[in-house]
């Protein structure tokens, strides 16, 4: 097996397992829902900002191991950025998990979200992985739609 296939098992059974951040937050400004049909993951994410920045963020939800390995490292990317840098980050991996990486050099660096970059190999996977970034997205959004992976 590969280093990189083993990192990829050792974190995302780590995230799956002992997901961070797994916890509402009292009184968060901005929250969101998202469900995947085809598998039945769901996800609620809660984020709180501060001048355009996000100081605390969460989730709540049930699914499968890269659905929930996906969001907690989520919530560890994504605490302490602004709102801009939370996009950017999120096209990037859009791009990764999908197999069409966005080729820039202010593209903001993975770090642990790395992993997820077999995850365009296998299309039904790909709805896991980006589950929890389509249900931020509608969080920063304020949307009161659930956020889905399908097609509207």
């Amino acid at each position: 097996m590969s280093d990189l296939s083993n990192l990829y098992q050792d974190v995302i059974l780590d995230h799956s397992k002992r997901p961070r951040n797994f916890h509402p937050i009292e009184g968060a400004d901005h929250h969101a829902n998202g469900y995947n049909p085809l598998c039945g993951d769901k996800v609620t994410i809660y984020l709180t900002l501060v001048d355009d920045r996000i100081t605390n963020i969460s989730f709540q939800g049930s699914g499968c191991a890269i659905s929930t390995a996906s969001a907690s490292i989520l919530t560890e990317t994504l605490k302490g950025k602004t709102r801009k840098e939370a996009e950017a980050i999120f096209e990037v991996f859009h791009g990764l998990v999908t197999g069409h990486p966005v080729n820039s050099a202010a593209a903001p660096a993975l770090g642990k979200l790395a992993v997820f970059s077999g995850v365009c190999e296998f299309p039904v996977r790909v709805k896991c992985a980006s589950l929890a970034w389509h249900t931020l997205k509608s969080a920063l959004e304020e949307s009161p739609a659930v956020a889905s992976t399908e097609e509207t």
